[in-house]
């Protein structure tokens, strides 16, 4: 096969997928809640019974990941367990025991000439949502685009592609016994780069919206060449802020938590700000807590003067998402120099103050234009789940649509129905 035969075959099959997605589309809005939520029951139920099929599969991932070199935090990302396993299985549960987004009444008004207008929420219709090494996705992604009565075509990473095509099996036998199209939920095993690509084209006027959900290569990829609305966030610098009135032993605890409970999620905690009023007293015990975690310390000179053990931080550091057990150190003098280097350096996605003093945290609260703020709580509650969502597709950090977690509420857009009683316009 030449490349241009390879190239044709390639965007041939991806047609017929936009189509049948498409195709799809009504059936899937048409549908009542009763049917989506017996679809994502049965998933739920066929991913815990395919669980050996789903760990065997995923061994094999992990196993070539391990020889091409892949770094220890993106397989955490990829690996799966048991826990792991019936996480997603709950989670899809609890995306099926949501109430139906559809049809809610937003607002409703009548106007003088006796027309009566409704803003009704309604699906969005195709999404396209691209993602790396989490397997997790599959379920997470197809489950909230279903509930929300809209049809995903699914494209992960090459190192997920056997844990992936597993975990959709699963999801294809929720749909097919609700009696919903397969189409509904689609996952596409071709690796070539140029099935990413032609998503992004929008497959022939089929994609209404794409979701990608990885690193700052893929997002950054995805933004620059989508030819179709993005909901995405590009990275995620967390801050926490040590305020002069925060409880230490809370601090402690809360530090070390949003750094350290998984260094590969985009909520964790990038950047430590540590008010200088209680850098001896707050500020040591943390960075020796960290440092005891296994934490590398990366610190401005300040910080290196109470704990010598600290690299020397770059400017770099302050615009860094690691995804690693590294964390950045500055010392500033008050709220007001913490909201200028957040609002400076960070991704608008999460950012916590720890305080006691309820006027400084309003202000704080108040004051970020983050996706999410938090006072006296790690961001690595940056998450759908832990906001009662069920499972979530990722964090919007954009201004439009979509902000924080993105569940299934999220993916819903809204319409107008007009009622009449034959009104004309003069």
């Amino acid at each position: 096969m030449t490349l241009h035969d390879k190239n044709d075959a390639l965007t041939a099959e991806m047609m017929a997928v936009g189509a049948s997605a498409r195709d799809a589309a009504r059936a899937v809005r048409e549908a009542d809640d009763a049917t989506k939520t017996k679809a994502l029951r049965e998933a739920a139920r066929s991913i815990r019974a395919r669980k050996s099929e789903i760990l065997a599969a995923n061994a094999r991932d992990l196993d070539a990941a391990k020889a091409s070199g892949m770094a220890a935090s993106m397989l955490d990302r990829l690996a799966l367990n048991e826990a792991r396993i019936e996480a997603m299985a709950k989670g899809v549960e609890d995306v099926a025991a949501q109430p139906d987004p559809n049809g809610r009444e937003l607002a409703r008004w009548t106007r003088p000439n006796g027309l009566d207008i409704a803003r009704v929420a309604t699906p969005i219709g195709v999404i396209g949502i691209i993602y790396e090494s989490r397997p997790n996705v599959t379920a997470d992604a197809g489950a909230i685009a279903l509930k929300a009565g809209n049809v995903a075509i699914l494209r992960g990473g090459s190192d997920s592609l056997h844990s992936a095509s597993a975990i959709h099996a699963a999801m294809a036998e929720g749909l097919k016994a609700a009696g919903l199209p397969e189409a509904a939920i689609q996952y596409i095993r071709n690796t070539d780069r140029a099935a990413v690509g032609l998503m992004l084209e929008g497959l022939n006027g089929a994609v209404d919206l794409i979701i990608p959900r990885g690193g700052k290569g893929l997002t950054g990829r995805v933004m620059r060449e989508a030819r179709v609305p993005v909901l995405a966030h590009l990275e995620g610098i967390c801050h926490v802020y040590v305020h002069a009135a925060a409880d230490l032993e809370m601090a402690r605890k809360v530090v070390l938590n949003a750094k350290m409970r998984r260094t590969s999620v985009c909520g964790a905690a990038e950047t430590l700000l540590l008010d200088r009023a209680v850098l001896k007293s707050h500020g040591l015990p943390i960075l020796e807590e960290l440092a005891k975690a296994g934490c590398e310390i990366r610190g401005d000179e300040a910080v290196r003067g109470i704990f010598p053990a600290a690299k020397p931080a770059s400017e770099e550091d302050w615009h860094t998402e690691y995804l690693e057990a590294i964390i950045a150190v500055r010392v500033v003098d008050g709220l007001e120099e913490a909201i200028r280097h957040i609002e400076h350096y960070g991704s608008h996605h999460t950012d916590s103050i720890l305080t006691d003093d309820e006027q400084t945290a309003e202000t704080f609260l108040n004051a970020l234009d983050s996706a999410i703020v938090l006072w006296n709580a790690s961001t690595q509650f940056a998450d759908g789940g832990e906001f009662g969502m069920g499972a979530e597709i990722g964090i919007g950090t954009g201004k439009l649509h979509a902000r924080g977690p993105v569940g299934v509420e999220q993916l819903t857009t809204f319409k107008y129905v007009v009622r009449g009683a034959g009104q004309t316009r003069p």
